[in-house]
Formats: structure tokens, C-alpha cells, sequence
């Protein structure tokens, strides 16, 4: 840290993690049941893609989709898991400002890749629903490829705007953050004083990159129950929230906990405690949905069980 007597604050630059250093008895506990989630949501997330490219079956735009989320959140917990698995057994590590930015750019480049592949697999589920003759046209493999590489070019450009505002903030002392990995939040109140509208314009951001999608996907959902009520069978309605019902799960955890995180004032961030939600979006949420996608979808499971059943035959 050094001293910027033009404004009388001690500049940071280094940030300390302390991460759930306030529970040392809990260090290795908490680092044997976060390494097993860690171990669960990557098997899931190789699982999916490993079915979705070896069952032809699944070669759909839906399963493109899919598989694209798996491989996006395998890359977004490892962006975070292993630096909070060591940190649990070697705390108080200092993180230079520059180490402490390239995590926080990859962590939200991803997460916003996360939601548009979401928001991407809402437009595949109203097209096949609510417009079926248009369906080949409209999500043609050129096109699915062009909206998975669109999700991922939006999502790291967004992000490289925003930790660019971010990062080209003095941060002042203390340098401790009671956070497990460089989070928006926690480090926007590291922000010194007199730079408050240009942190209520960087909070504004993320909460219309996460607010806009969602609202699109609600759209279309009313859209679909709209079309699925006109249905005049009740299996043709069932079939089409069959495919849908998973998505939806899927959104509502990943969107509620990231409104409720990102969507607020940065005042309101309370140091200690938002890092218990951080842990839900984090390790939770990534681990459930691969679970979900598989329980709840036959094709999926159908899938699985057909190359679990190669694999033996193999052996």
C-alpha cells in the first residue's frame, strides 16, 4: 500500500482475500465438502458434453445449447473453486491488483455468457413451441453456432468494459475484503471515497446486463404458456412444458441469486455475510445443474444410459 497524500488515503495495491478465515475450525471441513461439489458439478458438466456429442440424437440446437452451458460453467467454477480451495488451507495470501482484476474478468465474462446461452435456449424452446414450421430456418446449425459464439464474444466483451470501469479506480485501505475470490461487490467498496456516480453507474450496468435478459426469457415464456393454453390436447401440452421445465429451474436459480446479488446498491453489501449467498452461485448452483438437466430431461437420460452401456461392452 502507499500513501496519496493529495487526497489523505492510503492507496491499495494488493487486496487479502479473507475469505471464511472468521471459522478456522471449519477451514478443512468446508475444503473437503467444496472440493466434493466441485468434484460432482465437473463430472456432471463432462457428462452432458461427453452425451451430447457422442448420441447423434442430441444433435439439436437444444443439446448445442446445453452442452455450450456446461462447458461455460465447468470454465466459470474453475475460475473460482481451486484459488478458494487454496486459500482455505493457506490463508491471507495477498492478490495483486492485477491477479485480483484477470479473475474478476473471467469470472464475469463468463457468468453473462451463462445467462445469454440461457437466454439463447428460451428463444430455441418459443421457436420449436410457438412457430414449428419456421423451426428448421430459424435455428439452423449456422445460425445456433453464430448465437453460441455471439453469447461468448457478448460476454467477455461486457466484461472487459466493466472490470475496465472497475480497475481504473483508486482503492483505498483497508485492503482486506471478506470475500472468497474478487467479486463486484466486495471490491467496489474498496473503492475510496468521491467516486460514488461512477460505482452507481458500473452497479446500473450489471444490473440491465442481467435484468434485460431475464426480462426477454419471461417474454418468451409467456409467449409459449400462451401458444401451450390454446393446445387442444393435453398431451401436446405437456410435452411442450416437458422440454421447457428444466430451463426454467435452471433460470430461476441462476437469475434469482444474481439479481439479488448484482441488482443492488453497493452500500448494501454486507462484508461477511454476502459471501454465504456467493457460495450458492458459486459452487451450489453450478453443482445442481447438471443434476437437474439430467433428472429431469428423458432424453438425457436415455442418452446416458445408452453410452454407459457402450462404455461396459467396451469392457
Amino acid at each position: 500500500m502507499v500513501r496519496d497524500s493529495s487526497v489523505n488515503h492510503t492507496v491499495v495495491t494488493e487486496f487479502i482475500l479473507l475469505g471464511f478465515t472468521s471459522h478456522p475450525g471449519l477451514a478443512h471441513l468446508l475444503f473437503g465438502l467444496f472440493l466434493m461439489m466441485y468434484a460432482v458439478t465437473v463430472t456432471g458438466n463432462v457428462l452432458i458434453m461427453t452425451i451430447v456429442r457422442a448420441d447423434s440424437l442430441l444433435h439439436t440446437p437444444m443439446y448445442l445449447f446445453l452442452g455450450s452451458l456446461s462447458l461455460s460453467e465447468t470454465a466459470y467454477t474453475l475460475v473460482v473453486i481451486p484459488k478458494m480451495l487454496g486459500d482455505l488451507l493457506f490463508p491471507n495470501r495477498p492478490l495483486s491488483l492485477a491477479s485480483c482484476a484477470t479473475q474478476m474478468f473471467f469470472f464475469v465474462a463468463l457468468g453473462i455468457t451463462d445467462c445469454l446461452l440461457l437466454t439463447a435456449m428460451a428463444w430455441d424452446r418459443y421457436v420449436a413451441i410457438c412457430r414449428p414450421l419456421h423451426y428448421g430456418s430459424l435455428m439452423s446449425q449456422q445460425i445456433c453456432w453464430s448465437l453460441v459464439m455471439g453469447c461468448i464474444c457478448g460476454g467477455f466483451i461486457l466484461s472487459s468494459f466493466l472490470t475496465g470501469m472497475i480497475f481504473s479506480l483508486p482503492f483505498c485501505a483497508p485492503n482486506q475484503i471478506h470475500h472468497f475470490f474478487c467479486d463486484i461487490p466486495p471490491v467496489l467498496n474498496r473503492v475510496c471515497p468521491g467516486y460514488e456516480s461512477i460505482e452507481a453507474t458500473i452497479v446500473s450496468l450489471v444490473a440491465m446486463v442481467l435484468i434485460i435478459p431475464f426480462s426477454f426469457i419471461m417474454l418468451s415464456y409467456g409467449c409459449i404458456l400462451v401458444v401451450s393454453l390454446h393446445m387442444h390436447s393435453a398431451q401436446c401440452f405437456r410435452k411442450a412444458f416437458s422440454t421447457c421445465g428444466a430451463h426454467l429451474t435452471v433460470v430461476f436459480l441462476h437469475y434469482g441469486c444474481a439479481i439479488f446479488s448484482y441488482a443492488r446498491p453497493v452500500g448494501s453489501f454486507i462484508e461477511g455475510k454476502d459471501h454465504i449467498l456467493a457460495v450458492s452461485y458459486t459452487i451450489l448452483i453450478p453443482m445442481l445443474n447438471p443434476l437437474i438437466y439430467t433428472l429431469r430431461n428423458n432424453e438425457v437420460k436415455g442418452a446416458l444410459r445408452k453410452v454407459m452401456t457402450q462404455s461396459l461392452l467396451l469392457y
